[in-house]
């Protein structure tokens, strides 16, 4: 088994390979794990409930439990369970509702006092899903790193670019002419997979804050979930500080379409001061501006979502996006089992 890219799917692809049996080789262009990589930041939101979509909650909840396994297997406390709130419209909270307490994912209503320093649109409610939390993206990778490198059935080979993948014979090319074959490759190389298998995806780049909140609202923010639905058009969202991580905002409205991950010449200015003034969090003026990030990630072309797909017999591509990326690589990584295993069979 090969896999081409040390962000989340790769890393627990490699680890639950190593689990059911199988010598893995990573490779990554950088180092192991790598902070450039698409997955490698301080949090991700971790949502189990899908709305009007059973079977993915039920996926959704699955994963979740697998995170609970995974902090035992790692010895690292990485996933913080303070819930995930999200704005509804009044007239679908009993729908909703309902679809979640048949999933086994209950939803409450968020009391005012929890939505005091969150800004929803008129006429909208927050529900909290308690089960779920955000996980912490940066120990989640160096604990996996490490459990890998501590395997002996695992090669880790930082500093190895790929740069090609013969999607028929599964082998990949790296830059020094050596050619590796395996029963299966797994390309999970966030905006720069592009480069090295077909298929159709769209590369975003996306302006994310991160935030000190004023000193008399931290103890408000410690029990914070994370929130979305936020702003005046519903379209931002807000993770809370903890466990050494700042406050996150972040929406939909900065992010762009691009051509390519190369975003050195683009000034983050405006994209800053839209998100300041999108009335995210309650007198935002109080926030303090501790960092910008420019972060970049690809979703399938046809759903806007992550994608899982075959690009040969035996060669596959993950094309990951944001915190639903980063919550299911769990399954990406049984899907890539099951492969494993069915062609030994």
């Amino acid at each position: 088994m090969v896999v081409v890219g040390a962000g989340v799917s790769g890393l627990l692809t490699a680890l639950e390979c190593a689990l059911a049996g199988h010598r893995v080789t990573v490779l990554d262009r950088g180092p192991i794990p790598n902070p450039a990589a698409g997955s490698y930041d301080q949090h991700r939101v971790m949502r189990v409930f899908v709305p009007d979509d059973p079977v993915a909650t039920g996926q959704r909840l699955a994963a979740h439990h697998r995170w609970l396994e995974l902090e035992t297997l790692l010895g690292t406390a990485f996933y913080r369970r303070v819930g995930v709130l999200t704005g509804w419209p009044r007239e679908r909270v009993a729908q909703v509702s309902a679809q979640a307490a048949a999933a086994g994912v209950p939803l409450r209503e968020a009391e005012p006092a929890q939505l005091a320093q969150l800004e929803l649109p008129a006429g909208v409610v927050g529900l909290r899903e308690p089960v779920a939390g955000v996980l912490l993206a940066q120990r989640v990778l160096r604990a996996a790193a490490r459990w890998l490198a501590g395997h002996g059935a695992v090669t880790l080979r930082p500093g190895c670019a790929v740069t090609g993948v013969d999607t028929e014979r599964a082998a990949v090319v790296l830059a020094d002419g050596e050619r590796l074959g395996a029963d299966l490759v797994l390309v999970a190389a966030g905006a720069w997979g592009r480069d090295l298998v077909a298929h159709p995806v769209v590369l975003h780049r996306q302006t994310m804050l991160y935030l000190w909140p004023p000193e008399q609202l931290l103890r408000w923010w410690r029990g914070a979930p994370a929130a979305g639905g936020l702003g005046a058009d519903g379209r931002a969202w807000a993770v809370p500080p903890g466990d050494g991580t700042f406050l996150k905002i972040s929406s939909d409205a900065v992010r762009r379409e691009v051509a390519d991950a190369r975003s050195e010449a683009e000034s983050q200015a405006p994209w800053v001061e839209q998100l300041l003034g999108a009335a995210v969090l309650a007198g935002m003026d109080r926030y303090r501006v501790a960092a910008v990030k420019a972060c970049h990630y690809v979703t399938d072309a046809a759903t806007g979502g992550a994608l899982l797909t075959r690009v040969g017999p035996a060669v596959w591509s993950r094309a990951a996006c944001g915190g639903s990326g980063f919550g299911t690589a769990p399954l990406v990584a049984r899907e890539i089992v099951d492969a494993l295993r069915e062609r030994a069979a």
